[in-house]
């Protein structure tokens, strides 16, 4: 998650340094214009599948040393929501914190932070990259969400899982990102409950968040409350996958 300002996006920057499409004038409306979306849409699916096609549909990240681990690792995007029922899980120390997992499975789960700690663990030291051009590598360790999903048998017609979690955004509801399938399966994709060998702070996303690590930072969700399994994103929000996304950033968030 970021906090970065809403006309920013990365794939019209990427557009703009190829065809000096900076030189434009009244870049907001340009942004806004169904033709335009349609190629930003177009080149996003470009990306997308030359990555995969390099890479295969399970890439990975690169992963570090501990003596490169930053010695301060930023908080991004919300470092407290103001959400009373979330305030009231954070006072009693996440003892009453369930992880809600439904739609297109088998066994729908509610998984209490002890159950989840007790599924098949990974960690990892990566490197979190922020749309705003920073970068910070911290030591991570959570659940394999391919875990999750295989207790909770995915059906076949399931393409996506979405997280819904508990961070206010204002007018437009809750955060919440989703991720296709393949990604929820990549190896390095976890749901973190520590930082450094400490347990994830409120500030860093308490009592679990996405570590989704191909992807920028506005995909690693926080505060995560419910998983559920779709077959398209386009009822939720604004249907374009995302928080950030329904305001104008790429689905898929690639390094």
């Amino acid at each position: 998650m970021t906090d970065v300002k809403k006309s920013t996006r990365r794939a019209f920057m990427g557009l703009a340094s190829a065809g000096g499409l900076l030189t434009l004038t009244g870049c907001d409306k340009l942004i806004s214009t169904p033709w335009f979306m349609n190629v930003i849409d177009s080149a996003e699916a470009l990306s997308r599948s030359v990555q995969r096609a390099i890479t295969g549909s399970r890439p990975v990240a690169r992963e570090y040393a501990e003596s490169d681990i930053s010695e301060n690792f930023r908080q991004n995007g919300t470092t407290n929501p103001q959400n009373a029922s979330y305030q009231t899980m954070v006072a009693n120390g996440f003892a009453d914190w369930y992880l809600e997992v439904g739609g297109l499975v088998d066994k729908p789960l509610k998984l209490s932070l002890a159950a989840l700690r007790q599924l098949p663990a990974r960690t990892q030291i990566t490197r979190h990259d922020c749309v705003e051009g920073w970068s910070d590598i911290a030591k991570w360790t959570g659940a394999k969400l391919s875990a999750v999903l295989d207790i909770a048998g995915v059906k076949p017609e399931a393409r996506y899982v979405m997280f819904f979690c508990a961070d206010p955004m204002g007018m437009n509801g809750n955060y919440y990102e989703s991720i296709d399938i393949p990604g929820a399966y990549q190896p390095q994709t976890i749901l973190a409950y520590e930082i450094n060998d400490q347990t994830l702070p409120v500030a860093h996303g308490a009592p679990i968040r996405l570590r989704y690590e191909t992807q920028l930072g506005y995909k690693q969700a926080k505060y995560i409350m419910r998983i559920e399994l779709v077959d398209s994103y386009a009822k939720f929000g604004r249907g374009k996958g995302g928080f950030w996304e329904d305001q104008g950033y790429e689905w898929y968030a690639g390094i």
